[in-house]
């Protein structure tokens, strides 16, 4: 479900513009078409996908995901140029994992920060480190509700979509574009990181759990696309956004103790709005 590790794991990763896939790989894809969710089915996910994230939440508070100090490592740009403070926002924040490591390195940054789940917002503001004049954090969802009714036309600096756009119906990938567009300025960038086409976790799935191709659903309701570097191409380039970056990065999580050795497939890419 997420990009989090064991802290004793070590990480061999490299990039690259295509998939190949073993025989293997590709008779499981195959045996995932003998049973794919029903359309009442899928549709009762769409309609309750909230609450399965808010069940996720209460859930799991603060304890699945692990902070993510590797964000500008992978994107440079949110080390900012020393021109004055960076407005950012992150879509899909949860409860901080990517804010609160950036404030303890002291970016230069004022943050917004949206999520579907309101428990998650609640977890989020209630982090010792949290302070409203640094991070405006609301309830959003990014499919339904118009970012710019909580930040101005055409001021944002960065948007980040990191592990987020997975999660939403592919059917609405474009209305999230446009809702993120709005409030980018020109040549504002958006930053993604998530699964890549035929990643471990898409190939875990079993028969019963596919909705529709590279869609599929958990098993607590929370749903996960897997991205192609054509479509992600695609989906920005055709509403408003120019390609700086598009790449796999292929990773491999080996902790010899626990004898793991388990292949992952991410996307990272950068645009900018034209």
């Amino acid at each position: 479900m997420d990009d989090c590790s064991n802290d004793n794991s070590r990480y061999q990763e490299e990039t690259t513009d295509s998939v190949q896939l073993n025989e293997q790989e590709q008779a499981i894809l195959e045996k995932q078409n003998s049973r794919i969710v029903s359309s009442f089915k899928a549709q009762e996910l769409d309609k309750y996908a909230k609450k399965h994230w808010d069940i996720f939440y209460k859930r799991n508070g603060d304890r699945f995901f692990k902070d993510r100090h590797w964000t500008t490592r992978e994107f440079t740009q949110l080390l900012g140029d020393n021109n004055g403070i960076k407005q950012i926002l992150e879509i899909g924040c949860g409860v901080g994992n990517f804010i609160y490591p950036l404030i303890a390195d002291g970016i230069n940054a004022e943050f917004f920060a949206c999520d579907f789940s309101p428990r998650a917002i609640e977890c989020l503001k209630s982090n010792l480190s949290y302070n409203p004049s640094v991070i405006n954090a609301f309830t959003c969802d990014i499919v339904e509700d118009e970012l710019v009714t909580h930040i101005p036309e055409n001021s944002l600096d960065m948007v980040t979509s990191i592990f987020v756009l997975s999660a939403v119906n592919p059917d609405n990938h474009q209305a999230v574009v446009l809702n993120i567009h709005k409030v980018l300025k020109i040549g504002g960038l958006l930053l993604f990181r998530d699964y890549g086409l035929h990643d471990m976790a898409q190939l875990r799935f079993k028969p019963g759990h596919k909705i529709a191709d590279n869609f599929y659903m958990r098993q607590d309701g929370t749903r996960s696309y897997f991205f192609s570097i054509e479509y992600l191409r695609n989906l920005f380039i055709t509403n408003g956004f120019k390609e700086c970056s598009n790449k796999y990065v292929c990773k491999r999580t080996v902790n010899v103790k626990e004898e793991i050795d388990v292949p992952r497939r991410f996307i990272q890419a950068t645009f900018s709005k034209q």
